[in-house]
């Protein structure tokens, strides 16, 4: 069993009023790849935001690769993260190369201005790039590509600097079932690699956790309806709690996991 990368105890998040989180608390080590669930609304980004040392938590105490939020430097937390979501998605300059995107990760930074790169790192982002399936974008700029290709190079841009924890915000939201299927299943390749960083990823689709996913935690309104092994959590009455809806729950011989209303 690998060592503790997240640990919240009794975690809240308000904001304006509006409670986002109430009495998290959940653990994550270093071999396991998550899936948090939950309805729209139900606070798996404001989770996901904290667990990336983006967001303080307003009570409780938040333990990330081992540095307690409050009482560490987070500029130097940050780039052991990887993160890809729509929010950093609409901050990418519309001209950005894919090539300078992935490259900027090395130093946490959006946009490519003087900074000198080694052969060591062209390298690694170029490999990454052809991981996803993007080598052919290399020299395109970001606002060219289709949703599909804009999701798989945030990916490979997050992976680049050889992150502890990798964070997905919904990495299938917007996607065609070809762009989904080849994502997920890129995904699932990337999970099943013991070489990989620690995953959390974030979806209100079940149907988008890939293979290799090894745990869930369900939300609901900002508090947690269960948390664990995949195989013992998802079931149908959770899951029918969680989204608020009676839902039939199948599983394919692949492994993945398909919902639909009762």
């Amino acid at each position: 069993m690998g060592g503790q990368v997240l640990r919240f105890q009794d975690v809240a998040v308000r904001r304006d009023g509006a409670v986002l989180l109430r009495g998290i608390d959940w653990s994550v080590r270093e071999d396991e790849r998550w899936v948090v669930i939950g309805a729209n609304g139900a606070g798996k980004t404001t989770l996901l935001q904290v667990a990336g040392a983006l967001l303080y938590p307003s009570e409780g105490s938040v333990e990330v690769l081992g540095e307690r939020l409050g009482q560490t430097d987070v500029f130097e937390l940050r780039p052991r993260i990887g993160l890809a979501s729509a929010a950093l998605a609409e901050r990418i300059p519309p001209d950005e190369k894919v090539i300078d995107l992935v490259l900027t990760a090395s130093y946490a930074i959006l946009g490519r201005w003087t900074e000198e790169y080694d052969s060591h790192d062209v390298t690694r982002a170029v490999e990454l790039i052809d991981q996803f399936g993007c080598a052919h974008l290399i020299r395109r700029r970001f606002a060219t590509l289709s949703e599909g290709e804009r999701k798989r190079v945030q990916i490979a841009r997050a992976m680049m600097p050889d992150p502890e924890l990798m964070l997905l915000d919904e990495p299938a939201a917007g996607l065609d079932v070809g762009g989904r299927e080849d994502l997920v299943r890129r995904l699932g390749a990337l999970a099943k690699d013991p070489k990989s960083p620690t995953m959390v990823l974030v979806t209100h689709h079940v149907e988008e956790i890939p293979a290799g996913f090894t745990h869930a935690l369900l939300l609901r309104h900002g508090s947690v309806v269960d948390q664990g092994p995949l195989e013992s959590v998802m079931t149908v009455d959770n899951l029918s709690r969680t989204f608020g809806v009676p839902l039939f729950l199948d599983r394919g011989r692949e492994g993945r996991w398909y919902a639909r209303p009762q």
